[in-house]
């Protein structure tokens, strides 16, 4: 596993069958997102229903990310969309409607890491973000290697536990879902400097906690297990 201090950004993909159904569906409407907003916003179900299905893969991706949960993801997406619908006549369209959606799904995200704060399910939540811990043995039904697997799990989620809002919503954003500095800082409403300095900082706080439990070396070079 690279250490988090290293300037490469890690990177994680959900487990396999990741992907939602929905995100497998054809498009066959060719008006762009904007023809379709404009009708959505005026009230239009049927065009709320093709946006939906359009911006649902990506929205889930986001939400799977920041969650680690594929149930979760899932209905947080429909909750995502839900407020967009109700909240409709805010949208003024100086964001692209894509942005200006990923920005609720951020929203709902924070709500549900304040209510599940104190979940007893981390272990299990966090298995999608496996491939940002250290490679495992090439047998995945090895009893020590599952083992080795889920406390690794549970170790990575105590430490996004552990940082404020601000840094975990960078570090997830940069470090596992893959945005680009701008992306990111532009979901957050931050500058792009504002938003390198908390990735730095929640890299350091991972790394200590990781460091603590003898999942990386210490700051001596040595793993403590």
């Amino acid at each position: 596993m690279p250490t988090i201090s290293e300037p490469r950004r890690l990177t994680a993909v959900p487990s396999p069958g990741a992907d939602p159904p929905a995100s497998r569906a054809i498009d066959p409407d060719t008006r762009s997102d904007a023809e379709l907003v404009a009708r959505a916003c005026e009230g239009d179900p049927e065009t709320w229903s093709i946006l939906y299905r359009r911006c649902y893969a990506g929205l889930y991706r986001q939400l799977r990310y920041m969650t680690g949960d594929r149930a979760i993801a899932e209905e947080l997406a429909q909750e995502t969309f839900a407020q967009a619908m109700t909240s409709r006549a805010r949208y003024d369209g100086r964001k692209g409607f894509r942005p200006w959606l990923h920005g609720i799904a951020l929203n709902v995200a924070r709500k549900h890491w304040r209510r599940r704060r104190y979940a007893t399910r981390a272990s299990e939540r966090l298995e999608a973000l496996s491939q940002v811990q250290r490679p495992l043995r090439a047998d995945p039904d090895d009893p020590h290697e599952r083992f080795l697997r889920r406390e690794r799990s549970r170790v990575l989620y105590a430490a996004l536990e552990e940082l404020p809002s601000r840094l975990r919503e960078a570090f997830i954003l940069r470090e596992l879902q893959g945005l680009s500095t701008a992306e990111a800082a532009e979901l957050l409403d931050i500058t792009p400097g504002n938003l390198a300095v908390r990735v730095n900082r929640a890299r350091s706080r991972v790394r200590e906690l990781l460091a603590a439990h003898g999942w990386i070396p210490d700051g001596d070079g040595r793993r403590r297990l």
